[in-house]
């Protein structure tokens, strides 16, 4: 009895551990490469799979999801003999479970030294400044050189990104004192920009404002000019027409060479008024002038009578009166005033003395 018991149970743990090895479930997004008798059998999908009890065995756990792998810096030199390191990020899909179990042993170690090696050649071909500009050229072609290599082990390259390009820190400095010196020049330029503009809008601005000063000058200059020019000519015609109601009272008036004389009396005082008249000429006229003012002085007092004193001889033939010497004493005629200072030198230095005498006589009387 005790040893049926035995052999049931035995029976029974057989039973359950041949169920255990049969049936496999394999999660979603996995894959099971399955080997019966060492050889590969077949690929278990996604969900509920049985097998062969100590025949077959599950020979490699696939993950069919995109994975990422980060690899760590890597020393790369540049066309330019410098030396740089790059971090790369891949991001890659196994689509054959068996070609990535049995084509390569350890693919993720297998596409980490791809990378390098195609990294290298790839930055090989260019200087540090390309470099640093170009990611997107050497992402692609990472990704074209790693695609077609691991094409053949089942695994496609999805993605490959530089996170990080780091020079020497001896080349970092050089770059940033030149970036600071472009950004400088940058500003210079700017500034001297600026500067140049406003010094030609401000020279623009004297410009217009010069035309506009000079043009104002201008027609202020003619609106002067044109106000004296009226002013002028306004004055000149109120001197015409006084000269003209004067002229015509003096011939409506009909002065005789007496009160011509007298007038001429009262202005050789104004004449010497001046405080800078210490010596004055009189014109050869005068003494005719006085002759005939006395003469006339003396006809009115004793009509018919003989003025006391020297007689003052008559003018000869073809010499000026008075009236007509008047117009010479002011410059009109200088031969006329030239004759008749001659013959006033000629007949002054005799008669002059009772000339004078009749003036006073005249003056008394």
């Amino acid at each position: 009895m005790i040893t049926l018991i035995i052999v049931i149970a035995v029976a029974g743990a057989v039973v359950l551990v041949g169920f255990g090895r049969t049936v496999r479930i394999v999660p979603q997004a996995r894959a099971y490469v399955i080997e019966r008798l060492g050889s590969y059998s077949r690929t278990l999908d996604a969900g509920l799979n049985t097998i062969v009890p100590f025949i077959d065995r599950v020979r490699a756990r696939v993950d069919l999801r995109e994975q990422v792998v980060s690899f760590a810096p890597q020393p790369v030199i540049t066309e330019d003999n410098l030396v740089v390191k790059i971090d790369t990020v891949l991001y890659f899909q196994v689509t054959d479970p068996k070609a990535a179990t049995y084509e390569i042993a350890d693919f993720i170690q297998a596409i980490e030294q791809l990378t390098v090696t195609t990294l290298r050649n790839v930055i090989g071909g260019m200087d540090l400044e390309r470099t640093l500009t170009s990611r997107e050229q050497i992402n692609g072609e990472l990704r074209g050189v790693l695609d077609e290599a691991t094409g053949k082990w089942g695994i496609r390259v999805n993605r490959v990104e530089l996170k990080a390009i780091d020079p020497p820190g001896s080349i970092i400095d050089a770059m940033e004192k030149q970036l600071r010196a472009d950004r400088d020049k940058r500003a210079a330029i700017l500034t001297a920009e600026g500067s140049r503009q406003s010094q030609i809008l401000t020279a623009e601005g004297a410009k217009q404002s010069a035309i506009l000063t000079a043009e104002g000058a201008k027609r202020s200059a003619i609106l002067t000019a044109e106000g004296e020019r009226q002013s002028q000519v306004l004055i000149a015609q109120g001197q015409a027409e006084a000269i003209g109601t004067v002229f015509e009272a003096i011939h409506q008036g009909r002065p005789d060479p007496e009160l011509l004389a007298y007038q001429y009396l009262q202005t050789l005082p104004k004449i010497a008024s001046g405080d800078g008249n210490h010596t004055w000429l009189i014109p050869s006229e005068l003494t005719r002038a006085l002759d005939a003012f006395a003469s006339g002085f003396g006809d009115r007092r004793t009509p018919g009578a003989a003025v006391p004193g020297p007689s003052i001889d008559a003018p000869e033939p073809g010499t000026r009166t008075a009236a007509a010497a008047a117009p010479s004493a002011n410059g009109h005629s200088s031969r006329t005033r030239g004759r008749g200072s001659k013959r006033t030198a000629g007949a002054g230095q005799e008669g002059e003395p009772d000339r004078l005498s009749a003036v006073r006589s005249t003056a008394d009387s």
